[in-house]
């Protein structure tokens, strides 16, 4: 039994040596990986993926495959001595994040002597036929026990609301099992064949009468006895089951443990279990010495406990760590503070003004209904006269002719070529020498014809411009007026601007002419909005 005790230690070693410090100490897993979903959950998980189902489904878990060694100690009639060895090895399987089950198999031998003696052994089956009435006797046991046990565990602190997961866990829990047991005395010295009659009287004599010297006492017993422990101890006969020559009884456990990570898929546990057995006979001496068929013995049961230190390791594949290693909180408070699964709704914001700006961003937040605005919100002014285009009766206004009044028109200069014959006009009315206008500038300049909406220029058109340019430059004193006739809309003035432009920019660019030479107008319902007349000025 202790070879294979400690052949199993050595296994146990090196297993953490490979394993334990080995793997990555993280903790948890992501509720989107579909990987570790068996295929009966995977229905949930798709509809949780699907936004139609708010849970997860519950991932597969590992396996707890654990080993431990440690005190296994009886307490019954006889006191035990300590220490003794037990061994035990389980399987654990999570049924949740709280709740697990645990198949257990514990191996212990536990040996019991009292300091005291007793004359009323009498009825002690095992006893009476190997010592006289009126010997005094020790009772002392030797006891081997086998048990398994399926228990229930609930873990008390992986739910943790401050913090994502935790290195230690404790857990408590109960079960029902059978125990197996047999009970040897060691009543007398094998090599003589005699009792410890006189073992017992000579130690009963001279220290025993006033049970001051406990320690006495047993140092003298173990010194007088050999460790043969040769005689079958009472058991319970027929009214109980056997399991081969071990009585066979029903028991209670009762578990409390504490487990410390070392890595994801190993973790030392110290725990202790207490065990009840069903079974008044564990230590060989019933209750108070009485009979079997004594009322007094109901309920007077045998008991064990089991503490002990041991590895316990995490397999499995495509699987999660144990769901009592998770804080089933984790996935909620991160979806809390950095969403990546929640439906957010449609942001709402507001325009007071309704012109596709934002409040938030509107600069201008009463702009009228059906207004043009660039994108702070602020309505356009495209000849930038300061006068919005919705207020704006000129839509372009020529940069000479601002400012402008609150209507968007400017007040253009007068044409040079105007304050010429203004000048002339008043030198013919006060009788000047030069009467007249004058008559050298062609007045013979063509007309010209865009289509509908265009401003570019056509072969054609640059033909009659060509000649304007031979005649401006034949006669380097006249100087033209480009003039158009838009209709009232602000699109129609902008063509106008845009027609005029072009012809007075294909004379100063293409043809040479300066620029002070031209002067362009847009007069309102003049004449034909497509035609644009060159002008002696």
């Amino acid at each position: 039994m202790q070879i294979n005790k400690y052949n199993v230690l050595f296994v146990i070693a090196l297993l953490v040596s490979s394993l334990a410090f080995s793997q990555s100490s993280s903790s948890g897993y992501s509720v989107f990986d579909t990987t570790v979903i068996s295929k009966k959950g995977m229905p949930q998980q798709q509809e949780f993926l699907n936004n139609t189902f708010n849970f997860p489904a519950k991932p597969r878990s590992m396996w707890e495959l654990g080993f431990s060694v440690g005190n296994f100690m009886i307490n019954g009639d006889v006191s035990s001595v300590i220490p003794t060895l037990g061994f035990s090895a389980h399987v654990r399987k999570s049924l949740g994040y709280v709740f697990s089950l645990r198949a257990d198999y514990l191996s212990g031998s536990a040996k019991g002597l009292n300091w005291k003696g007793s004359s009323s052994w009498v009825n002690n089956n095992a006893l009476n036929t190997i010592y006289s009435t009126g010997d005094i006797v020790y009772y002392n046991y030797k006891n081997k026990t086998q048990d398994l046990t399926l228990s229930g565990l609930v873990s008390l602190n992986n739910i943790k609301f401050h913090q994502d997961k935790s290195k230690i866990v404790v857990y408590a829990g109960a079960g029902i099992g059978a125990t197996a047991y047999q009970t040897m005395i060691n009543a007398k010295n094998e090599a003589t064949g005699k009792n410890y009659a006189e073992l017992y009287k000579d130690v009963y004599d001279k220290e025993a009468r006033t049970y001051s010297n406990r320690k006495s006492i047993l140092s003298k017993l173990k010194a007088g006895m050999d460790d043969s422990y040769e005689t079958a101890a009472e058991n319970s006969g027929t009214s109980k089951a056997k399991l081969g020559d071990q009585s066979l009884a029903f028991s209670t456990s009762f578990i409390l443990g504490l487990e410390y990570k070392l890595s994801k898929n190993v973790n030392l546990a110290i725990e202790d279990r207490h065990v009840v057995s069903h079974d008044d006979l564990m230590d060989g001496q019933r209750w108070q010495e009485h009979s079997l068929s004594d009322p007094a013995l109901t309920g007077q049961w045998d008991s064990y406990n089991y503490l002990s230190l041991g590895l316990n390791f995490n397999v499995g594949s495509k699987s999660v760590e144990p769901l009592w290693w998770i804080n089933p909180l984790d996935y909620a408070y991160s979806e809390i503070n950095n969403p990546k699964h929640t439906k957010m709704p449609e942001p709402v914001l507001k325009d007071a003004d309704g012109d596709g700006i934002t409040d938030q961003l509107d600069k201008e937040p009463n702009s009228p209904a059906g207004t043009q605005v660039d994108a702070h919100g602020v309505a356009k002014d495209t000849d930038g006269d300061g006068v919005p285009d919705y207020k704006d009766k000129q839509l372009i206004t020529p940069t000479e002719c601002q400012p402008v009044n609150a209507d968007g028109v400017g007040t253009c200069p007068t044409p040079e070529c105007c304050k010429t014959i203004t000048s002339k006009m008043s030198e013919m009315q006060s009788g000047g020498s030069n009467g007249g206008l004058n008559g050298n500038c062609p007045s013979d300049y063509p007309s010209i014809s865009f289509n509908a909406n265009t401003s570019s220029l056509g072969k054609d058109a640059k033909a009659m411009l060509d000649k304007v340019a031979d005649k401006m430059k034949a006669n380097p004193k006249c100087n033209v007026v480009v003039n158009g006739y838009p209709e009232a809309s602000k699109a129609s003035q902008a063509v106008c601007q845009q027609r005029s432009e072009a012809i007075s920019k294909y004379l100063i660019s293409n043809k040479g002419i300066s620029a002070d030479r031209i002067t362009t107008n847009c007069t309102i319902g003049g004449g034909d909005k497509n035609t644009v007349d060159i002008k002696s000025n």
